[in-house]
């Protein structure tokens, strides 16, 4: 062990030393991880910020038979210092080992029933392991997980703001699981941060990835996607073109229950939808999706509160709950205030009469704030055609599509030939 703790030292330095000694380490890999707590005064030999390929790989093997409850404090702590201090360069030589100490990480946080140890740690792990914000990697799951045990949502939102465009295996260790998580996990995050139209992105990810078999993750995935959507919009949209088709012919079979709430739903009464919550209300709980479903109910109510705003300009607050199955005046007045204040009708109350007059949006979009907001839309779609210009040219550089296409493509084409007057051949 002082022999490999002399060669860590001496191989950290440049990128061809750090090659060779990932090589060595490799080789040596089983040897540490059955070494176990004789492998700490290694740990204390070298420095976690300097060698820290060689330092990860040590660290992976004094924790690998896990940590005993006495040690756990000592685990988290030599972790998550480790994952603060250690060289982005270096640990992106080896991403499946950084990949599963982190893991390690996380799921040794969520047996201590403090899954908020883990939060800042894996953040900061994401942001060193990540070439660029654009790259999703193994961590963002664990990292979202985390987030969602512990209900820190806004520790979240900046890692799922970025745009992710890049998924590359072989500089992150990403495999498919990975990337269905992210989604679903993200699209859990954006629904405690009531954000339901990005839930609705990400949800939509996870049950329209390639597949040739259903998976557990895309159903629940859909679950989530068709409550929010009934909230947010008020309807359920038809499965994308792109969605595989063993998902479009297997899916609804999997989510009776929701498939029935969206039927109701689309006939406006609240006491049908009521009852049908009632009949599913085991399958709702079972899924974790109680409070979701009956969000969608609560929905209901301001969808059928905006279709007055189309017939009448002025409406009592007696006739509100009427139409809208509202117990009483008191409740329709706590719902359109509530909608007001959420920008979801543009509205007065006068309180003497009780009655409701309904107004157009009042926004002129010539403000400074609405200015800014639509500079920066307008930057985002910029960037976002550079980016998919930039993968249009690697994909048409790309040997194995242009040799796929070609085996593809007819023999002859005549999109292949440029059109040449007739006159050029009067000579002949």
């Amino acid at each position: 062990m002082e022999q490999l703790v002399t060669q860590v030292q001496g191989l950290s330095g440049s990128a061809d030393d750090l090659g060779q000694l990932l090589v060595l380490l490799r080789q040596n890999d089983d040897a540490m991880r059955s070494q176990g707590a004789r492998l700490q005064p290694a740990l204390h030999a070298l420095d976690p910020a300097k060698h820290s390929l060689g330092f990860l790989f040590i660290l992976d093997g004094r924790w690998s038979a896990g940590p005993s409850r006495e040690e756990a404090e000592n685990f988290l702590m030599s972790v998550t210092n480790f994952i603060t201090v250690c060289s982005p360069e270096q640990i992106r030589y080896c991403p499946d080992k950084f990949n599963s100490l982190c893991r390690k990480l996380r799921e040794h946080a969520m047996n201590m029933h403090r899954p908020i140890r883990a939060v800042l740690p894996l953040q900061v792990a994401i942001r060193k392991f990540q070439p660029s914000s654009e790259y999703l990697t193994p961590i963002h799951a664990d990292f979202l997980l985390v987030c969602l045990l512990s209900k820190c949502y806004k520790a979240a939102a900046p890692i799922l703001e970025d745009q992710i465009f890049e998924i590359d295996p072989k500089k992150t260790g990403l495999v498919p699981k990975d990337y269905l998580l992210y989604c679903y996990y993200g699209g859990m995050v954006q629904i405690g941060l009531k954000n339901f139209l990005r839930a609705m992105e990400l949800l939509q990810h996870a049950f329209t990835a390639p597949a040739h078999v259903m998976n557990a993750i895309a159903v629940e995935a859909y679950k989530k996607y068709v409550l929010v959507c009934l909230i947010h919009n008020g309807q359920v949209p038809p499965f994308p073109k792109y969605t595989p088709s063993i998902v479009q012919r297997n899916l609804k079979g999997c989510c009776q229950g929701y498939i029935e709430l969206v039927t109701v739903y689309n006939n406006r009464n609240i006491t049908d939808l009521q009852r049908c919550l009632t009949s599913h209300e085991e399958a709702f709980r079972n899924d974790k999706n109680l409070g979701l479903a009956k969000q969608v109910v609560a929905s209901l109510y301001k969808r059928n509160i905006q279709r007055l705003t189309q017939t009448y300009l002025t409406l009592s607050l007696q006739d509100i709950a009427q139409t809208v199955q509202l117990e009483s005046a008191k409740d329709a007045e706590l719902h359109v205030l509530q909608m007001i204040q959420d920008g979801e009708i543009f509205a007065t109350i006068n309180q003497k009469d009780g009655m409701v007059r309904f107004q157009e949006d009042s926004e002129q979009y010539k403000t400074r704030e609405m200015s800014q907001r639509l500079h920066s839309e307008i930057q985002k779609v910029i960037r976002l055609a550079k980016k998919l210009t930039a993968v249009d040219e690697q994909v048409s550089c790309d040997q194995a599509f242009l040799s796929k296409v070609g085996r593809e493509r007819t023999r002859y084409d005549s999109d292949d030939f440029e059109l040449v007057p007739q006159k050029a051949f009067s000579n002949f």
